[in-house]
């Protein structure tokens, strides 16, 4: 009897195939690991998990450019204002009647110097009261400020041993380019004695009603019209009875002869102290 070794089931056969198939697959995942290992190790220097594209357009940044503010030059002598070109926007009542006539003067000012006082707010402003409108009682400047091309001046007098009194304030402003523009007179900032009929830089024409309020005792307003060109008046009403706490006052006044583009209205009171204490002026338009 020969002997065969042991005898094989087909059960034993199945879990003789299993062990092999085991064994071949063990080796390919083996196999496998060693390839994507030198894979890896060959790539190394891309991005995981990305692919390779075109490389990028990369923009390189400009200079930098820092922006700072141009210093204003410096002299020594610093004008208050130096325009080429300020832009009015007042009446003008005096000295001048247009900006075609303050370059005039200013021309004729840098050729032989004349009529400096055009120059100086005070002076100008103690020229319209004395001057202009015949207020010689009226001779101080009390207050001036000049802010720019505009200025307030206080003109006023003294009664006997008390203190400086005004009169009125008036507002002046700078006619015409450059820094030799001259002050022009352009209305009066008013307090106790104000004049607000009519509208200033209105267009009117005679008969006129002019008027206000007064803070006063036993007051007596006369209204006149005058023109800058001559200085002559051009009409007047004397007087109105008025006094109180901010009380209404009022007049009608006829005038005749105006040929400049604006007129003057003036009202002014006194008769306490002295024959003009108090006034106030306006401006309108002709109607003509």
């Amino acid at each position: 009897m020969t002997d065969n070794g042991p005898e094989r089931s087909p059960d034993g056969q199945a879990v003789g195939l299993r062990a092999r198939w085991a064994i071949v697959l063990s080796s390919l995942a083996i196999i496998a690991v060693a390839v994507l290992t030198v894979v890896v190790l060959n790539n190394d220097d891309e991005p995981s998990g990305t692919a390779p594209g075109p490389s990028p357009t990369v923009t390189q940044p400009g200079p930098t450019v820092t922006v700072t503010a141009t210093p204003e030059p410096t002299s020594s002598r610093t004008p208050t204002t130096s325009p080429d070109h300020r832009t009015f926007r007042y009446q003008p009542l005096w000295p001048f009647t247009s900006e075609s006539a303050a370059t005039a003067w200013q021309q004729a000012y840098r050729s032989g110097g004349k009529q400096p006082w055009h120059l100086d707010p005070a002076q100008t402003a103690l020229s319209f009261t004395n001057g202009f409108l015949g207020f010689d009682e009226i001779g101080l400047v009390v207050a001036k400020s000049v802010r720019g091309d505009e200025a307030f001046v206080s003109v006023g007098y003294r009664a006997d041993k008390n203190p400086p009194s005004v009169a009125a304030v008036i507002h002046l402003a700078r006619l015409g380019p450059g820094d030799d523009a001259p002050w022009e007179v352009v209305g009066t900032r008013d307090s106790s004695l104000t004049l607000t009929q009519p509208r200033y830089g209105a267009v009117a024409g005679s008969p006129l009603t002019v008027g206000g309020r007064i803070t006063g005792v036993d007051e007596a307003i006369r209204v006149d019209v005058r023109q800058a060109s001559t200085g002559a008046r051009l009409g007047t009403f004397c007087c109105v009875a008025a006094g109180g706490e901010g009380q209404p006052w009022s007049a009608q006044v006829t005038f005749q002869g105006a040929t400049d583009p604006a007129v003057v209205i003036v009202a002014s009171t006194g008769g306490h102290y002295q024959g003009v204490e108090a006034f106030a002026v306006t401006a309108i338009r002709t109607a003509d």
